[in-house]
């Protein structure tokens, strides 16, 4: 009898457990939209983070609860933020200019020195915790390529000259690497025309930048002088081009000593991050 006793009251306590299991799952169940599916289904899955979530399901669920801007998405750009609005019932927001990753900085193993050998980890990061890093220029590419190994299209590659080469046409523009480079090499640039850059990142005097690397900028406004639409200006030792003012005269360049002054057409020729 008690075997008997004991089996009834395990399953009632079963049933009474099971059925306020039931009730709880009913009264407090999320509904979910269905939308965030379709709207899973069209972004490109690689679940890179670019967006600011962790991955694309959970953009999904935020776009869909309007928490997240349609185009958030940089790696799927227009064609993905236009079909999400189509899901969603909004108006295109996004932009058709491509962007892309450009290294600011040539300084390579040959024209850029280090300052110590060093031995540790193979990453930038890591790299900077010895003295701020073992190169010479305190701004410039380590080249222990920490941006090839965040980048989630195989759009970054180690050159052989110690300096990472972008694939412009895998590169979607989604920023990762730029966050990955501790020294702040990489922009993101449109490629909707071309432009002129200064490529370099030190922001030392000149002498220090002499003394670092035989093609930095050393800030001594020799472009700023001879640029006759005042499109140049030299900020904390350092050139930048103004792309609104400039005429693509080609003055600065003529002028610019280290030859850094570089023409980038993305629009046309995206294997020219190969050879710059």
């Amino acid at each position: 009898m008690n075997i008997v006793y004991a089996f009834a009251v395990l399953g009632g306590l079963g049933l009474l457990i099971g059925g306020l299991l039931s009730y709880a799952a009913q009264r407090f169940a999320v509904e979910e939209d269905e939308r965030v599916e379709i709207v899973a289904d069209v972004l490109p899955n690689a679940n890179c983070g670019a967006c600011g979530y962790p991955g694309c399901i959970n953009f999904a669920e935020k776009v869909v609860a309007g928490d997240a801007p349609v185009d958030s998405c940089i790696p799927g750009g227009k064609a993905v933020s236009d079909r999400i609005c189509e899901i969603l019932g909004l108006e295109t927001v996004a932009s058709d200019v491509r962007k892309v990753a450009v290294i600011f900085c040539l300084g390579t193993k040959d024209v850029a020195p280090d300052k110590f050998e060093y031995h540790g980890v193979p990453d930038c990061k890591a790299a900077m915790m010895y003295g701020g890093g073992f190169k010479v220029c305190e701004y410039g590419c380590l080249g222990l390529g920490t941006c090839v190994e965040a980048c989630p299209f195989d759009a970054l590659s180690m050159g052989e000259d110690g300096l990472p080469v972008v694939d412009w046409e895998r590169c979607t523009g989604c920023g990762i690497c730029v966050k990955a480079c501790p020294r702040g090499v990489i922009r993101i640039m449109d490629v909707d025309q071309p432009t002129r850059v200064v490529l370099c990142n030190s922001k030392a005097r000149g002498r220090a930048t002499r003394n670092a690397c035989e093609v930095g900028c050393i800030g001594c406004k020799a472009c700023v002088r001879a640029c006759p639409q005042e499109a140049v200006v030299v900020e904390d030792f350092l050139a930048y081009i103004d792309p609104a003012k400039c005429n693509f005269c080609g003055e600065c360049i003529d002028a610019c000593k280290r030859d850094i002054i570089k023409e980038l057409d993305l629009t046309k020729e995206p294997d020219l991050a190969k050879t710059v």
